[in-house]
């Protein structure tokens, strides 16, 4: 890494934000590119909201806040974000053209040795390598929400990647207060989301054969297995949104379709994304 240590992420969202605003705590000039106008608002009020309240608990002092502030820069222009960047983080929506589109633009924009991540939960990122410069500098990072509670990162090391990426991206990790774990072989999933596949397979199975409530089988796996939360309520704190692209693109790629597709395609169609929107398989209105 640079002296200045400069982070840029690609995508304002729920997670992106959240990547941005833990990588200025932790000492990086960070830059965070979001070319939708609604979402950089609700960035920035998100963002003086939170900071507001750590100084109100006493974790961060006012002078701690000003010194993120003035590392923590949101703008619409991609090209001012990645320009001198060490790493790049793209974190939009979990749609393989989309990301093709914005990695393409990320390699020609960005330093030729700066690391490029994914935060793609599912996507390997040899998917993008040939719309990539320099490919084995391309890897998953994949954060956990909430980014600024949750301590894993996966780093997903492909055959294409290089072992001084990966070195590159686990420090970084480290360095921004995280836990990097390393997948040695591109997996889709990698390690948590495949367990997690078969946990949320039987909950929709359950749920679809009327054994019990959406609510009661939350707690029941809280409870009884000591989860932090149950997978309904996991899926409304990751997105509904992102649940289906992840389903909808298992089902076009592999014929396979998952337990309870219908109803997150319902709830999708309605607009229905979970907290992001208030309204998931919960209401948070």
């Amino acid at each position: 890494m640079s002296e200045n240590k400069k982070c840029a992420v690609v995508g304002g969202g729920t997670m992106g934000r959240q990547i941005g605003l833990n990588a200025a705590i932790h000492g990086y000039m960070t830059t965070v590119c979001e070319t939708v106008p609604a979402v950089r608002e609700n960035f920035l009020k998100w963002e003086e909201e939170y900071l507001a309240g750590r100084v109100t608990k006493g974790r961060m002092t006012p002078e701690q806040v000003d010194g993120i502030k003035s590392r923590l820069l949101v703008t619409d222009d991609l090209k001012t974000a990645v320009k001198n960047a060490d790493i790049i983080i793209e974190s939009i929506i979990e749609d393989r053209e989309a990301k093709t589109t914005v990695l393409q633009q990320i390699s020609k924009l960005a330093p030729t040795d700066a690391i490029i991540g994914t935060n793609s939960s599912y996507m390997v990122s040899s998917l993008f390598k040939d719309v990539v410069s320099n490919p084995e500098r391309l890897t998953n990072l994949h954060f956990f929400a909430p980014v600024l509670a949750m301590k894993l990162v996966e780093v997903v090391k492909g055959e294409h990647v290089s072992d001084v990426t990966i070195e590159k991206a686990m420090d970084f990790c480290r360095a921004v207060d995280k836990t990097p774990v390393l997948v040695q072989k591109e997996e889709d999933g990698f390690i948590v989301n495949n367990i997690l596949k078969v946990i949320k397979e039987e909950a929709y199975r359950l749920i679809n054969s009327g054994v019990c409530s959406i609510k009661d089988l939350d707690t029941a796996v809280k409870l009884g297995l000591g989860h932090p939360l149950g997978p309904f309520e996991l899926d409304d704190l990751s997105g509904i949104d992102v649940r289906y692209h992840v389903l909808k693109r298992r089902l076009e790629e592999n014929s396979i379709k998952s337990e309870g597709y219908e109803m997150i395609e319902k709830l999708y169609r309605e607009g229905r994304y979970g907290k992001k929107t208030g309204h998931g398989f919960y209401d948070y209105r």
